[in-house]
């Protein structure tokens, strides 16, 4: 699945790529599922340099190890495994880096393994950068989102008290996970300080680039660094607050994200952190997947299926 031209989902088309044998390093994977997220749409959103058309879309995906390079030992034909980073995962077949891999646990479907790492990994990031541990209180705007529902499992498996921000109808998923749901909107700064009461708030996480989260964590998190944000590229710099991600001046954790991967797989395969699956499509819909994540109401991952 590619995007043939700028604008909207109506220029991704289907085409026939012949993949090749896996070279030095390398192997060969025959996708089961591959993760939608925002960014997907955001690649070809345009205008852009039409000569990067066609873009192969999709950096996550689970599937079948079906061949190795010549040099490689870790990973062999037959392999379950997660596919990130990759490039071009709406695919039914993938020749990717072996270091792309990270061993999918039996017990984790080929739809949750699919869409677990790139969202799964920019949470274990923030919450690293902001230093979220035992007993404190963290703020996470977001919440009901592809990273922030992620963040908050992992703060409160860190021992952490979450008070979480999101629409009503997802308040009760969030309580369910462990966090303390307000809904965001005019006055959330005094419900967030009704709800945090004395302890105060330690860190915030903004997972949603608005002014009114920035605000509400600057003016309730004591210490500027505990405050993180992976989408506010605008103030962020501005303020003093940590960063995260590929844009300008931010932290892109590659080292973190990595290394959360193994771990992400292992506390997912153990039901220790679930994955929440909105959506599946067939591959040759990704389009209308794409509508759907575009409308910012998706509580859980729109997974395609080759």
């Amino acid at each position: 699945m590619v995007a043939a031209g700028f604008g909207g989902p109506e220029n991704l088309r289907v085409e026939e790529v012949a993949v090749g044998d896996p070279g030095p390093g390398q192997v060969q994977v025959s996708v089961r599922a591959a993760g939608v997220n925002a960014y997907d749409v955001k690649v070809y959103a345009g205008p852009g340099d039409r000569s990067r058309l066609p873009i192969p879309l999709g950096y996550e995906a689970a599937g079948v190890v079906t061949a190795v390079g010549d040099d490689l030992t870790r990973w062999s034909p037959g392999d379950d495994v997660i596919v990130f980073p990759a490039s071009g995962a709406y695919a039914s077949d993938l020749v990717v880096a072996a270091d792309a891999l990270t061993a999918k646990p039996a017990a984790l479907p080929w739809t949750e393994a699919a869409g677990l790492l790139l969202t799964g990994a920019a949470a274990w990031h923030a919450l690293e950068a902001a230093e979220v541990g035992d007993k404190d209180v963290v703020l996470v705007h977001g919440a009901s989102g592809g990273v922030g529902l992620y963040a908050v499992q992992l703060a409160v498996l860190r021992g952490a008290r979450v008070i979480a921000t999101a629409r009503h109808g997802a308040h009760p998923l969030l309580q369910e996970l462990g966090a303390e749901p307000v809904v965001y909107g005019d006055g959330l700064l005094s419900r967030v300080r009704e709800r945090a009461r004395s302890s105060g708030v330690d860190a915030a996480l903004d997972l949603v680039g608005t002014d009114e989260a920035m605000d509400v964590s600057l003016a309730l998190v004591r210490q500027r660094s505990r405050v993180v944000s992976i989408a506010n590229f605008d103030r962020a710099p501005r303020e003093g607050v940590t960063l995260l991600g590929n844009g300008p001046g931010a932290d892109p954790g590659t080292e973190i994200r990595n290394a959360a991967r193994p771990e992400l797989a292992r506390l997912a395969g153990e039901g220790r952190l679930r994955v929440f699956v909105a959506s599946t499509y067939p591959l040759e819909d990704a389009a209308e997947s794409h509508r759907h994540i575009a409308t910012g109401h998706t509580t859980g991952k729109l997974v395609l299926l080759p």
